[in-house]
């Protein structure tokens, strides 16, 4: 009698891969050109939906509320990496909404849709050092899996190219120019890819049913273990 232990992606990852997808397809300028400034800006607008989504799965899962007092350090830092996170989420929900709405009731130029904002991109930010911190003792956590080096470190790496995203995005008062609009675009798109890599390499252990002579045990418990 054995049991077979597999990985699965992990349920949170499910939203922000898919939400990172959004992000990435809608920076891409021939994609901006080619579906119109509405289509882009719905296309972003999707992608944060996805992300609080996925935001709040995770906050779930870390308790829903800060740790008590006792519970050790890399818990603490894993339930305010995701809180921090979500309201990163809520900051690009509202900034999503805006530009759609922009786009939607006014002749705006291609290619000046939305853009990683100040707010979300500093959430990120520090949600994604606060994750690097916990990682330091995963296994501490209480889920050891939740956390990974190398799904931090494309994290941390997608958040500082978000933040350069939104840099480059900021309108310069006295010419109504952006910093630059090469980073607005290229820093969503690598950020977006960072963080779509690091969702699709975030699994969670599994454990099969439990088998004899190749056959599947008819009482065998269901896999558990993490995240869904």
């Amino acid at each position: 009698m054995t049991a077979q232990r597999s990985t699965r992606l992990r349920r949170e990852a499910w939203g922000f891969a898919i939400g990172s997808f959004f992000f990435l397809v809608g920076a891409v300028p021939a994609y901006q050109e080619a579906v119109g400034d509405v289509a882009a800006n719905l296309t972003f607008f999707v992608g944060a939906l996805f992300f609080t989504a996925a935001g709040f799965i995770q906050l779930a899962l870390s308790g829903r509320r800060p740790p008590r007092r006792g519970s050790n350090r890399p818990d603490r830092y894993d339930w305010w990496a995701a809180a921090v996170q979500f309201a990163g989420t809520l900051f690009f929900n509202v900034s999503t909404t805006e530009a759609l709405i922009v786009a939607a009731n006014s002749s705006a130029r291609v290619g000046n849709g939305w853009r990683p904002d100040a707010f979300g991109s500093i959430c990120f930010l520090v949600s994604s050092a606060l994750a690097v911190a916990a990682t330091v003792d995963r296994e501490r956590l209480w889920d050891p899996s939740a956390r990974t080096w190398h799904g931090t470190g494309l994290n941390l790496v997608g958040s500082v190219l978000f933040g350069l995203s939104a840099i480059g995005a900021y309108t310069i008062p006295s010419t109504g120019d952006l910093v630059s609009l090469l980073w607005a675009n290229l820093g969503t798109f690598l950020g977006a890819a960072c963080f779509l890599v690091a969702a699709v390499l975030s699994r969670r252990p599994v454990h099969s049913p439990l088998r004899r002579e190749g056959r599947e045990h008819p009482h065998a418990p269901s896999g558990v273990g993490g995240a869904e």
